[in-house]
């Protein structure tokens, strides 16, 4: 993670599931982002120098994130927009905090200047990632935040509703509505607006997260002995994201029955011949996310497993062939479910099939919208950015998931990293 990380107060689902088991149409392939990543050779000392050399979202493209939620609000009547701690605040300001009972939080008005406040004591650390301008106000431990917040839209003249981010917990709303009287709305509408389409720079960002993940996989795979456990394997992973520059957003490895679940089991989990491996896992750079699973065999695949490898692998290419732009994105999920309903799966979500969504949008955070399923009518449009994982699993016994992200560009999607060759060669 980045400086004051996010997952102090929200752990991924990889770190809550490793915490519970005691630590417990071919699309065009990413070579493209390899060049403009700056590493043209395309080795991992190119990669671990690219990734260490990437720069950060400039003040400059912050500024206008800003000013067309301004332009949003404005138009829809609303007064500012509340965002507390979290990957929002870090689009827009560049401010990279952890959430807690203290509140940081930023307010931007319709129009004027961007307000902060967060703790006294806290001042100096949050302006070191402070990219915009921007006025502080601090509170001190025995004062309100709220009361801060409260005068800041009065001192800006803000009429209207204030709008607030999705993830803004209950006690940040209710203390600002009481403190200032203003009616709060869902400022989801502006947010979502602004952070669907990903600009070139993020591009960059989520191609270099997406390349160290697929190479700290390969680079694990060829370590994995008989006798390991999932937590052997996850530290693994973590090690050769480090080394590549990445900061490990964590590894799920489900191993056997477990990789039967979608997100595993606190079981005890060992390889031998024939095991199931598979590996769930992302990095961070510069606060961009990247989320890759791969699925092998250690030792000779079986028929059965191989099948189902194959299916799922011919399930991603079913989910890219249907994304189509200007069609609602809930449509890339039907038509992988036809293609598995076809092919004996299911039917729907039932089980052996596929009962979680084909995909999800990726940014800064691992699971943002748009949603690939059923019913997300959202239209698909160039930059943005999704998962494409239609994993099959069969309880009691084994599930396959290939997982390999992708952007919508004009003339088709494109993938970041390559997808799996084969069960023999998947990485």
């Amino acid at each position: 993670m980045t400086s004051a990380p996010f997952p102090a107060t929200d752990p991924s689902r990889r770190a809550l599931l490793r915490a519970g088991a005691g630590l417990a149409l071919a699309p065009t392939l990413a070579a493209t982002a390899a060049a403009a990543a700056g590493a043209p050779d395309g080795s991992a000392d190119g990669l671990a120098s690219a990734v260490r050399g990437a720069a950060p979202i400039s003040g400059d493209e912050r500024r206008v994130r800003i000013e067309k939620a301004q332009q949003m609000m404005q138009a829809q009547g609303v007064g500012a927009l509340l965002v507390e701690a979290g990957t929002t605040l870090d689009y827009f300001t560049g401010v990279r905090w952890w959430r807690s009972e203290r509140t940081t939080a930023a307010l931007i008005p319709a129009r004027g200047e961007v307000l902060i406040v967060t703790p006294a004591f806290e001042e100096p650390s949050v302006r070191e990632t402070l990219s915009v301008p921007a006025e502080v106000r601090v509170w001190n431990e025995h004062e309100s935040p709220f009361q801060r917040l409260a005068q800041g839209l009065t001192d800006r003249g803000v009429q209207g509703p204030v709008a607030v981010e999705a993830t803004t917990r209950y006690f940040i709303v209710d203390g600002l509505a009481r403190a200032s009287g203003h009616a709060v709305v869902a400022g989801d509408p502006i947010v979502r607006a602004c952070r669907l389409i990903k600009s070139p720079a993020e591009l960059a960002l989520l191609s270099l997260a997406n390349r160290v993940t697929l190479e700290a996989i390969r680079r694990t795979r060829a370590e994995v002995r008989t006798g390991m456990t999932q937590h052997d394997i996850a530290a693994l992973i973590d090690r050769f994201t480090g080394a590549l520059g990445g900061q490990s957003d964590g590894a799920l490895v489900l191993l056997n029955e477990a990789s039967a679940y979608p997100h595993g089991s606190i079981q005890p989990q060992t390889v031998a011949e024939g095991s199931v491996v598979l590996i769930d896992c992302g990095c961070r750079v510069q606060g961009y996310v990247s989320d890759i699973s791969r699925t092998f065999i250690h030792g000779t695949p079986t028929a059965r497993q191989r099948q189902v490898w194959d299916t799922v692998r011919k399930g991603q290419d079913v989910a890219l062939a249907a994304a189509k732009l200007g069609e609602p994105v809930g449509r890339i999920d039907d038509a992988v479910r036809a293609f598995y309903e076809k092919s004996g799966w299911g039917p729907g979500y039932r089980l052996p099939g596929l009962p979680h969504r084909t995909g999800h949008g990726i940014g800064l955070d691992g699971h943002e919208s748009p949603y690939l399923v059923h019913g997300d009518e959202t239209p698909l449009a160039p930059g943005m950015c999704f998962s494409d994982e239609p994993g099959l699993y069969i309880p009691g016994v084994f599930g396959i998931r290939l997982e390999d992200c992708w952007r919508m560009t004009e003339h088709g999607p494109e993938t970041f990293t390559p997808l799996a060759r084969s069960i023999d060669d998947p990485v």
